[in-house]
């Protein structure tokens, strides 16, 4: 075994047992505990001596040594909700590449651009962006970076790795996907964390649209300002050739939509319509959420067949499911518990109001400076699992409205620009340098901080609504 990696291995008990012998006093012996483990995955997420997924694990192993909390509010966290909503996401997006609907729209989409490298920034930052809102990061950057790497192939470009033109494409894939995140609760395993967090405080069901309507400026005001960065990163580019033509003859190659498509299309849209119209039905169906409304329609792809052949079979959802992203925010909301209930967030939340933050710029600065910087070092559904319980634990500690505070954690944690690790490393496995992605996104991470800091703190004081919604009675 490399040293280096049996060292990164070892530290990490050797944190979980400083951290508890450092705060058992300030804390708990559980919460201690608690944040031992809390550090001991976030050092194994940064340094990765094993894949980042079976970390996710670490929260069972520790409790069932340490008897942190009751056992069962770990392990079912593992099979919540929120992971049958994601394997309901799968089962309806999986048929999309047997069947090809996901070139199909991704190439109609693609045929609009032309062959400046503004055009080319526009078009692929817009198409992530936008297809990350309802898709998960990792199936979006998997399904674009190929058509990228085909369209400069045809273009003339064959060594990827040596192609200026390849780097703010291959950028505007893996930085829109995570930007786009942030639209709806649809788009990453981060935001149905955070839901999932929100609604175990308050016990209520949290409605997708008041996601939509209260993230909407932040998305749409981010999307300006991310995309004249890029433009201005890339100005006087050299321009590509025959792109736009490129998408064009793709597309006329697949012919009519077919009648699988057509269904598995309809499928989709209809599981969007039930997620974000549920407080029409939610009380004629109250067991309806959107997680079981993904999961029939998803389901229903085993049992539809064209021309004999089922649009989907159990071989190929077993081989398409997103078993690793699902286990390891299975991972982050068993760590989410264990901060909860052994209570060490509201310790956590009593140690900060030492720093006077009482709800005003500081506070925002400091909750989206710790949201960027988990999610930089690791992941945005890493960032969920460590943030977001402690935003929450501090504000109701501090009698605040924990709502606004949850949304600004929302804003930050929904982007990643330095590491080539999550959904980044796929376009460096594609040839993009992962030393010019970490020089290019440094100002980009930057800015959107500033974007995070401005909007955050006039959402929070000059917009009510923002912070109210009505059925949570804070």
């Amino acid at each position: 075994m490399n040293m280096k990696r049996l060292l990164y291995i070892v530290l990490g008990p050797v944190l979980f047992a400083i951290c508890t012998f450092a705060f058992q006093n300030t804390l708990s012996l559980a919460g201690a505990e608690a944040i031992g483990v809390l550090i001991w995955m976030i050092f194994w997420w940064v340094t990765q001596p094993v894949n980042i997924t079976v970390t996710a694990f670490v929260p069972i192993m520790a409790n069932a040594l340490f008897n942190i909390i009751p056992m069962e509010s770990v392990t079912s966290r593992y099979f919540s909700d929120s992971i049958i909503l994601i394997f309901g996401s799968c089962l309806l997006t999986i048929p999309w590449k047997s069947t090809g609907l996901d070139r199909r729209i991704a190439l109609k989409v693609l045929s609009i651009v032309g062959p400046t490298i503004k055009s080319q920034i526009i078009v692929w930052l817009l198409a992530s962006m936008l297809f990350s809102t309802v898709l998960p990061n990792i199936a979006v950057v998997a399904l674009f970076c190929p058509i990228a790497v085909a369209m400069l192939n045809a273009a003339g470009y064959d060594d990827i790795s040596k192609s200026a033109p390849a780097v703010p494409i291959l950028l505007c894939i893996g930085w829109g996907a995570g930007l786009g995140g942030v639209g709806s609760p649809l788009g990453g395993a981060m935001n149905v964390a955070a839901i999932s967090f929100l609604q175990d405080l308050t016990g209520k069901e949290f409605m997708y649209i008041d996601w939509i309507i209260r993230i909407l400026p932040f998305f749409l005001v981010s999307t300006v300002v991310m995309m004249m960065t890029m433009l201005f990163m890339y100005r006087g580019a050299e321009p590509l050739n025959g792109t736009k033509d490129y998408f064009e003859q793709e597309l006329e190659k697949l012919g009519r939509m077919k009648l699988e498509e057509k269904i598995i299309g309809t499928l989709f849209v209809l599981a969007m319509i039930g997620a974000f119209t549920r407080p029409l039905y939610a009380s004629v169906l109250p067991g309806l959420a959107p997680a079981y409304v993904f999961v029939i329609l998803g389901s229903l792809s085993f049992f539809i067949s064209v021309a004999a052949k089922p649009l989907l079979t159990w071989e190929t959802a077993q081989q398409g499911t997103l078993w690793g992203m699902m286990m390891l925010f299975g991972g982050g909301l068993a760590l989410g518990e264990l901060v909860n209930k052994s209570g060490a967030g509201a310790g956590i939340a009593q140690l900060v109001q030492g720093m006077n933050m009482d709800g005003g710029f500081l506070t925002v600065v400091v909750f989206a400076v710790f949201a960027i910087l988990i999610s930089e070092a690791t992941n945005s559904t890493v960032s969920a699992a460590v943030t977001i319980p402690i935003i929450l634990s501090f504000t109701t500690q501090m009698g605040l409205n924990p709502v606004p505070y949850w949304l600004l954690g929302i804003m930050a944690m929904n982007a990643e620009f330095l590491l080539p690790v999550s959904v980044r490393a796929v376009p460096v496995s594609y040839g993009l340098d992962a030393g010019v992605m970490m020089k290019k996104g440094f100002p980009m991470l930057v800015i959107r901080f500033l974007v995070v800091l401005a909007v955050g703190y006039v959402c929070i004081n000059f917009w009510p609504y923002f912070s109210n919604v009505s059925y949570l009675n804070f």
